[in-house]
């Protein structure tokens, strides 16, 4: 009996957790020296989208010819080779859509369609018809292999379902004939759940019955058809099925994840490194129930650690576009490297990492005289630059009540040139967040800016400077000749100091109004002052010709305010 420990508060839960065997119970996983944890993913598997069928089939309006060729099309254009087209056999928009292609003279001459069939002699036929005229196709034939499913759905044994696939494998064969351009492919469906000696038993059987050769491999695709645990068991699994099927030269091990668990992407990347060449799912994850695997984020993790994922995503709004006209689903803002909201900060601290990151990856890349789109990469929170996949930087850094001083400096300056001081960022800060805490909303550049200029840049305060002049008397002394008005009280003034700025502080002690200048920054495009005047601290900016002068006179004001 396990016991809790103290510092864990949790408490029994009434759901009926009983009902449901762990893995262990349900099927053998003989491996036991794995090799998998310590292998390292080099190269991108082939990607196979099954958008086409397996996506297709989990759609509630399944996609029309044109919707599917407006997706084939994108498909080619990224650069996928081995393409899941339809299941002919299924329905009339399938076939009639594998005949579109095969017609219509579409298909690139790198590019191999796959179709998928039943383990039924007529069924074959159905889409071996459908297939005729295409220079190369792969065959995908399937059944159900799992106890569940022989015993209650098939109401087969082993020794029945057995001579089911081969009747079909020689039907395949004779209907394939000599053609070179035809392969073939086999799932275990719920491989996941069938004994691991019966997986061997089906593919190797197959792998004789078709004659598999290096030059014509034969693809055996062993699916989660339905998740059942932790990624390591499916990894284990595949490693199995690697070191054992016989001719493995003459094979090609493909995976197909789902997402029942989610754990999809984690199962399809532990499986290659187990041994699969080949990897079946959906762009961003569409499938029946929870969803086929997301090859937009597996091939994206790889690139993330620096091998080519061998497609191009280098436009991901354009890619997710597409795929949602066509499915009728959004992405979700959420979804890895695709999302909407997946390069964006909120929080003030993850801002204040990605601004210094960025101005840093900017020094970096000047100083080794590389341009900043090829140097290396290594920005806190931003695991692959957002210009790589098309996104502009604009959205990284948004600015809630949540954001920090960090971020509202960073949309300042990209946005609008203002580069704030150090030390005055959380000041300007405050503004902003108790101006987005009143409105419960995002505040946009252009709204940073215009509270930047209401709270910094505006006149008709307490102290205001009329006509002015100053002029340098002699080297290092300086006169400043002032009409001020402070309070009620109109006055002419003057001062004398080392510059400008400091004759102009004189003039305002001559006028009543002492200030002390802790701070001042110019730059080209704006000025900033830090003054105290009668005990209180305040920030102050100003822009023109005369910034210094009014970045003075705004803090004079803000303090006396």
């Amino acid at each position: 009996m396990t016991t809790t420990p103290v510092w864990n508060p949790q408490r029994p839960s009434p759901m009926p957790y009983h009902r449901y065997r762990p893995f262990q119970d349900r099927v053998s996983v003989p491996v036991t020296d794995r090799a998998w944890p310590a292998a390292r993913i080099e190269r991108a598997p082939l990607w196979v989208p099954v958008d086409l069928r397996d996506g297709n089939q989990a759609l509630a309006e399944p996609m029309d010819t044109p919707r599917k060729r407006r997706f084939f099309d994108l498909l080619v254009a990224v650069g996928f080779k081995e393409i899941e087209v339809g299941y002919p056999s299924a329905s009339r928009t399938d076939f009639d859509f594998v005949r579109h292609l095969a017609d219509g003279g579409v298909v690139p001459d790198d590019v191999t369609p796959v179709v998928f069939t039943p383990a039924r002699a007529d069924l074959i036929d159905r889409t071996f018809d459908a297939i005729e005229g295409l220079s190369r196709a792969v065959v995908h034939l399937y059944i159900a292999t799992s106890p569940v499913w022989r015993e209650v759905v098939l109401g087969r044994g082993r020794a029945e379902v057995w001579r089911t696939v081969r009747g079909a494998a020689e039907h395949m064969a004779r209907r394939a004939g000599d053609a070179p351009g035809v392969r073939f492919q086999f799932s275990p469906e719920t491989f996941n759940l069938t004994e691991p000696d019966f997986v061997l038993e089906l593919c190797d059987g197959l792998t004789q019955l078709w004659d598999a050769s290096p030059d014509r491999p034969v693809t055996h695709n062993l699916p989660a058809t339905v998740e059942i645990a932790t990624p390591n068991v499916y990894a284990d699994q595949i490693e199995y099925a690697h070191r054992n099927l016989a001719r493995r030269d003459s094979v090609i091990l493909s995976v197909h994840p789902h997402n029942d668990r989610g754990t999809g992407v984690a199962c399809a990347e532990l499986a290659v490194l187990a041994g699969a060449q080949r990897v079946e799912g959906c762009l961003f994850g569409n499938g029946e129930r929870t969803g086929n695997v997301d090859l937009v984020t597996l091939a994206l993790n790889l690139y993330a650690q620096g091998v080519d994922p061998m497609v191009d995503l280098g436009d991901i709004d354009a890619v997710r576009d597409t795929v949602e006209h066509c499915n009728r689903l959004p992405v979700h803002p959420r979804h890895p490297y695709a999302g909407d909201l997946v390069h964006t900060a909120f929080s003030g601290t993850h801002q204040d990492a990605i601004g210094k990151g960025l101005a840093e990856h900017a020094r970096r890349a000047r100083e080794s005289g590389v341009a900043e789109a090829q140097a290396p990469w290594s920005v806190p929170y931003l695991p692959i630059d957002p210009a790589d996949v098309g996104r502009s930087y604009e959205a990284v850094i948004r600015v809630n009540s949540q954001s920090g001083k960090g971020g509202v400096a960073y949309l300042l300056r990209t946005h609008h040139g203002i580069d704030l001081p150090a030390r005055m960022r959380a000041d300007f800060a405050r503004v902003v967040q108790e101006a987005t805490d009143d409105s419960g909303r995002e505040a946009t550049p252009k709204e940073l800016y215009e509270l930047f200029r209401a709270t910094y840049l505006t006149d008709g305060a307490a102290v205001r400077l009329h006509d002015w002049s100053a002029r340098e008397e002699a080297p290092g002394v300086h006169r400043f000749v002032c009409t001020l008005e402070a309070g009620d009280r109109v006055g002419d003034h003057e001062g004398t100091g080392a510059g400008p700025l400091t004759a102009f502080v004189d003039a305002l002690a001559g006028a009543g109004v002492a200030v002390e200048v802790l701070d001042f920054t110019e730059d080209g495009t704006a000025a900033f002052a830090e003054c105290r005047v009668g005990g209180v601290t305040a920030w102050g900016a100003g822009t023109g010709p005369s910034a210094a002068v009014h970045a003075v006179l705004s803090a004079v004001n803000r303090a006396v305010r």
